[in-house]
């Protein structure tokens, strides 16, 4: 499994276009030893960013998803089909090591031209900019959260 550790800024072009980090690329390359290199960005349940995950991740939270699930309940059903919407396929350009972020995914975060590439292990999040720096918690509530989850 890779694992992306760091964060990174980056511009958008007109068409939505934006270099990944060549840390990051580097590392799925290594990792996953693949040539043509394919992203799953979905928009995140909690927070106003976007999750890419590696294909091969996006396998294996969709399946862990949908093993918890009964489709053939109408409740279940339904809620898998939002679930698997607002996400988009996504390969990596070798030459450039270009993504092309569709624009409405970029849209229900908000960005405007720039982005932050975040990693968070097993994923990467995206998101605007401007709303990078707003998602940190204060140190008291991290230690209480701490402590209540892992204490």
């Amino acid at each position: 499994m890779v694992k992306f550790v760091g964060e990174h800024e980056a511009k958008l072009d007109s068409k939505g276009r934006v270099v990944v980090p060549a840390q990051f690329k580097g590392l799925v390359m290594k990792e996953l030893g693949v040539d043509e290199v394919s992203f799953v960005i979905k928009k995140d349940l909690h927070a106003n960013c976007l999750n890419m995950f590696t294909y091969q991740q996006w396998e294996i939270e969709s399946d862990n998803v949908r093993s918890r699930l009964n489709l053939f309940r109408r409740e279940d059903a339904e809620w898998f089909r939002e679930y698997m919407m607002d996400r988009a396929l996504v390969t990596l350009d070798q030459k450039v090591g270009r993504i092309i972020i569709p624009k409405q995914l970029l849209a229900k975060i908000g960005v405007d031209k720039e982005i932050v590439f975040y990693g968070t292990d097993f994923k990467i999040e995206v998101w605007a900019k401007e709303n990078f720096g707003r998602i940190r918690m204060e140190d008291e509530r991290f230690a209480a959260l701490t402590e209540k989850l892992l204490g």
